[in-house]
């Protein structure tokens, strides 16, 4: 079995390199034509302008593929968490596994065995995350 949570996005990666460079073509153009027209300072604003627009568009690119992924394979129940260009990987035991929310408004859900610990439900919603703890709870109990 395996839940896979990640970030609601509109856009992938390649659409907002695409709708970037658009935004240069049309700034650049409008830009061009006031340093034609003897305003070179419009030219200088727009640059710097692409250049903050491109920054956020790096900065939300690199969070595009942030998911969080459980298996439960036979006697293992592995949890992933990759953000950004970082990976947190725990690994249980299945029978000894302890799922319970952190706190009961909606909080994350901590599963827990083994002196080890992992929050997991990041990308879903607070009313979605005691359903899923439900299931986890249901899916070691059938595997045991």
């Amino acid at each position: 079995m395996q839940w896979v949570m990640q970030r609601n996005c509109s856009s992938n990666p390649r659409q907002m390199v695409v709708l970037y460079l658009s935004l240069c073509a049309v700034s650049l153009v409008i830009g061009g034509g006031f340093w034609a027209l003897g305003a070179p300072t419009v030219l200088a604003f727009a640059g710097v302008e692409l250049l903050g627009l491109g920054v956020a568009f790096a900065i939300v690119a690199r969070h595009v593929g942030d998911r969080e992924t459980i298996t439960l394979s036979g006697r293992e129940l592995a949890i992933e968490h990759r953000c950004g260009s970082g990976v947190q990987r725990a690994r249980f035991r299945a029978e000894w596994v302890r799922v319970e929310p952190v706190r009961d408004d909606g909080s994350l859900v901590e599963v827990s065995g083994q002196g080890a610990s992992a929050r997991v439900g990041r990308y879903l919603r607070p009313e979605w995350r005691a359903q899923l703890a439900h299931e986890l709870r249901l899916a070691l109990r059938t595997r045991r």
